[in-house]
């Protein structure tokens, strides 16, 4: 008799050479195929941080009709694993992370935000700004554009999603 934690025709595949691969093992690799298919810079540990904070703060509006305060996380989370952004520590002055030789600074447009921009202070030290944008649906879509494209003035600049 085998017990719960051993592999055999219960739980896994018998490979024929003498090895068995557990239906766990399996999924994990097609899970991580998809994962790499769509996020092709991604560390893909990331990934189910990224989709299991997302997907807490969509059921914590559906049951609270409030919104949980994570949007700026999961904007700079996406910005890891569709641009292989490198995250800073958290409240590093000038950027959110790096991509390449290229500080990034990441604003995120939130669900419940009435107009389709965001406020950037142009005193950091960022060369590219990555907006990410969470719809109603909590769908994401993103922009990245470099600083030079941005109008050139001192303190914050309103940036809007269709001048991207």
């Amino acid at each position: 008799m085998t017990t719960p934690n051993e592999l055999g025709p219960h739980n896994a595949i018998w490979l024929g050479d003498g090895e068995w691969i557990s239906w766990d093992e399996i999924n994990w690799q097609i899970q991580c195929k998809e994962w790499r298919a769509r996020y092709p810079n991604a560390r893909l540990s990331l990934v189910p941080i990224f989709e299991q904070l997302l997907d807490a703060a969509a059921a914590y509006y559906d049951t609270t009709g409030s919104h949980l305060q994570v949007y700026g996380d999961i904007g700079e989370l996406y910005g890891a694993i569709t641009y292989g952004l490198e995250l800073h520590r958290n409240y590093a002055q000038g950027s959110d992370g790096r991509m390449g030789n290229d500080f990034v600074e990441v604003k995120t447009i939130t669900p419940f935000k009435n107009r389709d921009e965001v406020v950037v202070n142009m005193d950091g030290n960022f060369s590219k700004l990555l907006v990410v944008r969470i719809n109603e649906d909590f769908d994401l879509s993103r922009k990245l554009v470099d600083r030079k494209d941005i109008p050139k003035r001192k303190g914050k600049v309103i940036v809007k999603w269709a001048d991207m």
